[in-house]
Formats: structure tokens, sequence, C-alpha cells
């Protein structure tokens, strides 16, 4: 564990991380989506994740892991295992405070995404098939030559970056009736949730996975954390086998529903917010909007609700 934290993030913590992060990461834009040829709901904004510094919200946690450790630990070097982006946003946070990262990718990435870690002078580590078998020979690694794991997303330090996402929604929008954010592991959904919920008790919150890798559903519907036996999903940043007990404890407490989108639906959404909003999405960074598109998150139409997209690419729309 990387921070000071004993327990899932408070108001206080999330609070806390988006006044330490004001100077490390950026303030983004909360988009209306009118007046457009093809409109999803007249009360959709768009959180432009993708216009996060590495391109991804991972930048907040990964900040916020690295802002709160001790020098003797970032000098040791840190370590992470990421789908891309959150390794993208270590290798990042690393450089920021010169300090040096080494990044595990499963061969599933895209190749773009351990170019991206090495311009942010990481060291980047292709080996497994998924996540999971990247996240075991990075924890290896760890142990043998003493570096600083950060976990892409049960670490609460993480997870309270990843919170200030929502913190930044309800200042720019006080009316948000409810928030649709996409599932990898589980950091993105645990913090949001916890920090609107304590922030705006009755506002919804609504998860998005593929049906290729429905990590947190099938856990909530077992009431224990699920291995899946295998992945199907393009999606690789939403598609871990299992996410771990402290975010699923917050989002059995926190989250309202999840719902599944396919590989394709996603693309289709990636290619309405190319055509109508200009936005490069790749693939994952399409599924909260391919989640309002299909119809399976409705809000009535006088009410606002907030989708993030996050993750810039081009694959969406190839």
């Amino acid at each position: 564990m990387t921070t000071e934290y004993q327990t899932r993030p408070s108001l206080e913590d999330f609070q806390s991380a988006a006044e330490r992060l004001k100077n490390a990461v950026r303030r983004t834009p909360l988009l209306r989506t009118r007046h457009l040829r093809r409109p999803l709901h007249p009360g959709l904004q768009i959180k432009l994740e993708c216009l996060q510094v590495t391109g991804a919200f991972k930048a907040r946690g990964a900040s916020n892991a690295l802002l709160l450790l001790p020098d003797e630990a970032v000098q040791r070097g840190v370590i992470t295992a990421s789908g891309g982006n959150h390794g993208e946003a270590l290798a990042y946070a690393a450089w920021a405070r010169g300090v040096p990262s080494v990044i595990y990718l499963p061969e599933s990435a895209p190749p773009h995404k351990a170019e991206r870690v090495r311009a942010w002078k990481g060291e980047a580590v292709i080996t497994g098939a998924v996540w999971d078998d990247a996240n075991e020979a990075a924890l290896a690694r760890a142990r043998a030559e003493g570096l600083t794991y950060v976990h892409a997303f049960a670490d609460p330090a993480v997870i309270a970056g990843q919170g200030t996402v929502a913190v930044e929604i309800l200042k720019q929008d006080s009316g948000c009736s409810a928030m649709v954010v996409p599932i990898g592991g589980g950091g993105l959904i645990a913090g949001m949730a916890a920090a609107a919920k304590a922030l705006k008790p009755d506002i919804r919150i609504i998860g998005v996975e593929p049906t290729g890798a429905p990590t947190l559903k099938e856990s909530l519907a077992a009431g224990a954390v699920v291995t899946l036996p295998q992945v199907t999903s393009r999606a690789g940043t939403l598609s871990p086998r299992r996410s771990e007990n402290i975010n699923l404890r917050i989002v059995q407490d926190c989250v309202d529903d999840i719902v599944l989108v396919t590989d394709d639906e996603m693309k289709e959404a990636a290619r309405w917010l190319w055509f109508e909003m200009g936005i490069a999405a790749e693939l994952s960074g399409a599924a909260a909007v391919a989640a309002v598109m299909t119809g399976r998150v409705s809000c009535p139409d006088d009410l606002s609700l907030a989708a993030v997209v996050s993750g810039s690419g081009t694959d969406g729309v190839d």
C-alpha cells in the first residue's frame, strides 16, 4: 500500500487529493452534447478525461499515489502492471517526480502504449496474455529488486485520485443527476461512486463493462470477488480477469447498477464521438457513451447525466 489511507477514502481524502493534484493534472472539460446531427440525450454531458495528461483519468490516481509516497520509497523506483493507461500514467508521474519507473504490459496491449511509456522515460516490459499475468510478473520483480509497487486500481491513494473526476463534475454541474462510468479493475468506479455519493447522496452511479469482461458484475452477483475464466473483449484496459475486495466493497455500497456493452457497440459509440464531437477515443474510452447510445442507461430528458470518456486513441474509429 502506497498511502496513509487505512480504509476506503473519505470525502476529506477526495478533497485533499483534488487540492494535491491541482498542479499535477488537468481539470478536464464537461462538454454538453447539444446541436448535433444525432443527439443521444438532451441532458447528456461528456467528461473529457481523454484530454487528461497521458490521455486518461489514470494520471489522477497515479500522481496522487506518488505524491503521497515518501522520498525513500520513490527513489528506489516504482513499478506496476497495466493494460496501458495506468502504465502511461505512472510513467508520467514518475517522470514528473524525477524517479525511474517500470511498467509491465500484457501482450494484448496496443504497441503504442509501450511507446508512450518509453516516451515518459519508463521501462516497458511486455509479458503475459492479459493484465493479471503481467501483474504477477511485476509483483515478482518488485520483490526481487525492492521496487515500490503501485496497484492499478486497488490502492486507496489511486482510488482517491480517480474520485476527483466526480468532485470536478459536481463543481462543473451541481445539478448532475447521474454519472456513467467505465469499469476496468474498478478504481475509477470506486473512487467516483464514493466521492459522488458523499457529496450528493441521491445521485445515480452506473458502471459499464464489456460483455467479454464482466468482472465486477459477476462479482456483485456472487457477493465476492470472482476471477473470470477468460476475457474476450478487445477493450484491453477494461478487461482484467478479477477486481479486488476494496473495489468490490465500494461498488456494493455506492453503485446503483452495472450494465454491459459489446465491443461493436463501443466501436459505434467511438465513431459517434469522432463524427459528432471530433473526439478520438479508444474502444474502452467510448464505453460509457455506448451505454447511453444503446438505451441501457436511461435518464429523464429534463435531468442531466455525465458520461466519462477516457482513453484517447483511434482504435475505436479504425
